[in-house]
């Protein structure tokens, strides 16, 4: 089957079907889907029946894998790539439902991933949906005394914020051992292959912004949340089985949602992110 490509919302989401990950890719269709992720910044690959192995191996024609850093989620027989389920707990016994808030993924490292990649192995009757929020169009959108305002901010992210409502798994003791205890990012970063400037943050990791009083930083990360998650910039995926999704963490904010039964519904997917340039 050729390779089709079809929009899924006016700014954000592209589908692609005719494409099989198991095998290899021709250089043609290799091209044309690294260019439409950049250009749309969530890309949605249809019917993908994968194992681990196949997965990790497939997703390296868009770039080489990034080692994600709570290594209590590899799989054991392919520990590049993790799982997501809605069955894990916190140590207390609460349940823990993975990517719940707006937030872009391991923004706490010096060169975070530029892209996470979800594979939908078991998925609930209904609802689970993924929510991203492009946050170029909301850049974009912004007035420009707020433009002015953040240009030359920079921001400290942690592991976890100590204002983030949203509680992390703690990290393994070998993964405290790779992860900084912070680093600082630009708010306003720029794509390196669009070139596009978007909005950078992250809810569930900024600790502070430098120069800048708690209080007051506080005020403008809710004021800039507040502006880019309005609706005009935002895609929900409704998964179906066997999507891989593969989104932009350098131009989106993502979150899933736990609006489902957990006791007798299972969300479960198979996670790989691949590594990203320091942002500027």
């Amino acid at each position: 089957m050729a390779l089709e490509l079809s929009p899924l919302s006016e700014h954000t989401g592209i589908e692609a079907r005719g494409v099989d990950l198991s095998q290899p890719l021709d250089a043609d269709s290799k091209e044309r889907l690294n260019r439409a992720f950049v250009e749309h910044s969530v890309l949605v690959i249809r019917d993908q029946t994968l194992s681990a192995a196949e997965l990790r191996d497939g997703v390296q024609n868009f770039g080489e894998i990034f080692p994600q850093h709570n290594t209590r989620f590899a799989l054991p027989d392919c520990p590049e790539i993790h799982y997501l389920s809605n069955k894990d707990r916190y140590p207390d016994g609460t349940r823990y439902i993975p990517g719940a808030g707006y937030h872009t993924d391991h923004s706490n490292s010096e060169t975070p991933p530029k892209a996470t990649l979800l594979l939908a192995i078991e998925l609930p009757d209904s609802g689970g949906d993924t929510q991203y929020v492009n946050m170029a169009a909301a850049y974009e959108a912004l007035p420009d005394a707020t433009k002015d305002r953040i240009a030359d901010l920079k921001a400290m992210h942690v592991y976890q914020s100590k204002h983030s409502a949203r509680k992390l798994m703690g990290l393994t003791d070998a993964a405290k051992q790779k992860v900084p205890d912070a680093v600082y990012h630009p708010i306003v970063r720029t794509h390196p292959e669009s070139g596009r400037k978007s909005i950078y943050i992250n809810p569930i990791r900024i600790d502070a912004i430098e120069g800048m009083a708690e209080a007051d930083a506080l005020d403008l990360l809710n004021d800039l949340l507040s502006h880019a998650t309005e609706a005009r910039f935002q895609y929900r995926h409704k998964w179906q089985p066997g999507d891989l999704v593969m989104w932009d963490n350098r131009c989106l904010l993502h979150k899933a949602n736990g609006d489902y039964d957990h006791e007798t519904q299972t969300r479960y997917l198979y996670r790989v992110m691949l590594q990203g340039d320091r942002p500027v």
